[in-house]
């Protein structure tokens, strides 16, 4: 079997890794992949939102199955393309369509459909360049903390949460007027600030049947005690320690069922994962968004507890089969931790030599490739170690013994992960 998937970073890296151990033995071609990846099957030069290119790609290696591993290529519409093409159209795509991409390619698209179906979330309002005098109004009859979001895809960067309110005004200024976040900034959406504790919800739905994986709980912003810049995230735990039955229960009833109900009611054409966002408040959950696709860096803790063969669930979602599955999870927790270049989020280097990475750690690269027969760094979030335990703290203790080994110049990551728990 030839899988092609979509995407060069840890996520990908993680699909790639539990594929592999499929008993079908499958063919992996990754686009554009990385130097983890390529260990593992054969990296493709591609742009993943090169539509035509990636259909070229499935052509040539005769794909029988597509993974998409970030949002860009579903909300460009790589799923449709497949699907219309006149010799693709059979080969599945783990992923949606165009169109019910935009829960993630749109802020303001997902808080309509939260709203249409009475799924709980913070209250806001939209406002554009043309619009912006009612937003700074808007901001004076709201309490703080104000939260600003671009509507678009910002790589994770996109959100701000500002305390004061002068501060939020030249916020939104920039955003709208200046184009901070160029076209992701066009429209931006200010919500009701939602004080809690974050959690992560997976499910994978062949459009008709789903199955809830693990719940993960990441890090995002840059400094110990979450302090700083959001990032893209410095590290993710799962299971989640207070996401007890009973919440669990609330999140079945109140989120993940109507969000299902939900894409059939609007006739959203929706096979894959559906990333929900939320926060517990109180102890009540709600959701803060939705991304259609697994999370990065929650894929590195929660694929390695699914025991399920990978290539058979992926297969069964593909063929509309998600029912004939049960879904095994390991009782183990995980837990990793992102090293990430010097300076990111802002500014840092590329091609610095990484040594280290032994075959005794569960290493997942992200911003790697290789130069001169070594690995170096080719992005901002460089690699993850995982590790295991009998609860996330033990997880964590072997996932940070295994990265002790691990060198690149200007290494950093976070090393207070679990501290809220």
């Amino acid at each position: 079997m030839n899988i092609l998937i979509l995407g060069g970073g840890g996520r990908e890296h993680t699909f790639c890794w539990k594929l592999s151990q499929s008993t079908q033995q499958p063919n992996l071609f990754i686009a554009p992949g990385n130097a983890g990846t390529a260990q593992l099957g054969t990296n493709l030069s591609i742009n993943p939102t090169d539509l035509e290119a990636v259909a070229t790609a499935a052509t040539t290696h005769a794909i029988d199955l597509i993974v998409v591993g970030p949002e860009a290529p579903l909300v460009a519409g790589i799923h449709d393309h497949i699907a219309s093409h006149p010799t693709l159209s059979h080969i599945p795509v783990i992923g949606p369509k165009q169109e019910a991409a935009q829960l993630e390619g749109s802020k303001a698209y997902a808080k309509a459909f939260m709203e249409r179906h009475n799924i709980p979330t913070a209250p806001y309002k939209q406002f554009t360049a043309q619009t912006l005098s009612d937003g700074l109004t808007y901001l004076e009859t709201i309490p703080a903390p104000y939260v600003l979001k671009a509507d678009g895809l910002a790589a994770g960067k996109g959100v701000l949460i500002i305390h004061e309110l002068e501060e939020a005004k030249a916020a939104l200024t920039d955003m709208l007027a200046n184009k901070k976040f160029g076209a992701a900034s066009e429209q931006v959406v200010i919500e009701g600030f939602l004080d809690g504790i974050e959690l992560s919800c997976f499910v994978l739905t062949d459009g008709n049947s789903h199955v809830t994986f693990p719940f993960a709980k990441d890090y995002k912003r840059i400094g110990e005690g979450d302090t700083g810049l959001n990032t893209g995230g410095m590290g993710a735990v799962s299971p989640v320690p207070f996401n007890d039955a009973a919440f669990q229960q609330k999140i079945h009833d109140r989120i993940i069922t109507p969000t299902m109900e939900g894409l059939k009611k609007d006739q959203l054409d929706f096979v894959g994962f559906v990333f929900i966002g939320l926060i517990r408040v109180g102890d009540d959950p709600f959701v803060i968004e939705y991304n259609v696709r697994m999370g990065d860096p929650e894929t590195q803790v929660v694929l390695p507890r699914i025991e399920n063969d990978m290539v058979a669930l992926l297969t069964a979602t593909g063929e509309k089969r998600l029912h004939e599955v049960e879904l095994n999870i390991s009782a183990q927790a995980a837990a990793t931790v992102v090293g990430v270049a010097g300076g990111y989020p802002e500014a840092y280097g590329k091609g610095d030599v990484i040594t280290g990475i032994s075959s005794d750690g569960l290493i997942f690269h992200a911003g790697t490739t290789t130069a001169n027969g070594n690995v170096v760094t080719n992005g901002g979030r460089v690699l993850a170690s995982t590790g295991f335990g009998a609860d996330v703290h033990e997880a964590l203790t072997e996932a940070y013994a295994n990265l002790s080994n691990v060198t690149f110049e200007g290494m950093y990551f976070r090393k207070d992960l679990g501290f809220d728990l």
